[in-house]
């Protein structure tokens, strides 16, 4: 049977890690400088034991040599990939500048400017983008106005429904609350007098005695009609008036 396949995990064993790092080791730097000479290839090899002792190889006279090469050649690419994104940057501002002024023209002739350098086709396709925008603006508008209708009509209705309960209510308390129109009830001992429905006109006393020209005959007539109306009106306030009422 041929052997298997070593599977490659961290030796534990200081010892054999030992061993095993000395005998690579001298492995690989065999391995750099064959593929230096003969592939012509510039190799630099450095390696740190795990007790920090420098191990390295260069296939130049020098290791600063390879590493100062090593240096330029990365900064020169990070410069190139910087140069190449900077020139990405500067045509996208371009693409986004070109499409602004556009913009901008499209928006000129919307509001009725900058019409002068449009020809007859720019001027038809400029009309119905603006006749579809109108339409779309008044199918807009219908729905807010009926939307408004709907929501009045809704208001319209509760405050109905809320007058109509009112006065439902309003009937209902009437029809609770007791006549307040009847007179009331006078207890006992009240006293009750009726008023005459034309009240007695009161005749004054006549003073006969300083008028000289009236007759025997006439002053007679005169006294005896007085005796009369004040007979009657004393009956008639014995009957009907109150004697509170006589005084004056």
């Amino acid at each position: 049977m041929g052997r298997g396949r070593v599977q490659l995990k961290r030796i534990e064993n200081k010892t054999s890690q030992q061993v095993t790092f000395s005998k690579r080791r001298t492995g690989l730097l065999k391995k750099a400088h064959e593929i230096s000479v003969l592939c012509d290839a510039q190799v630099a090899l450095i390696m740190f034991s795990t007790k920090g002792k420098l191990f390295e190889y260069s296939s130049e006279r020098s290791m600063e040599d390879i590493l100062e090469r090593y240096e330029r050649q990365t900064h020169e690419q990070l410069t190139g990939a910087d140069n190449e994104s900077q020139g990405n940057w500067s045509f996208e501002c371009v693409k986004l500048t070109a499409k602004v002024e556009v913009i901008e023209k499209n928006i000129r002739n919307f509001t009725g400017h900058d019409l002068d350098t449009l020809n007859m086709k720019e001027l038809q396709s400029l009309e119905q983008q603006l006749d579809s925008s109108i339409k779309r603006i008044r199918i807009r508008k219908n729905q807010l106005m009926n939307q408004s209708i709907s929501e009045m009509h809704k208001r319209t209705r509760a405050l109905q429904e809320q007058n109509s309960k009112l006065a439902k209510d309003k009937v209902k308390t009437q029809a609770e609350r007791p006549n307040s129109s009847c007179p009331e009830t006078l207890g006992k001992g009240s006293s009750t007098f009726n008023l005459p429905s034309s009240p007695q006109r009161l005749v004054p006393s006549l003073n006969l005695r300083g008028s000289s020209s009236l007759r025997g005959r006439d002053r007679a007539s005169v006294e005896e009609t007085g005796e009369a109306q004040t007979g009657h009106t004393t009956a008639s306030t014995k009957t009907l008036i109150p004697p509170w009422m006589l005084h004056i």
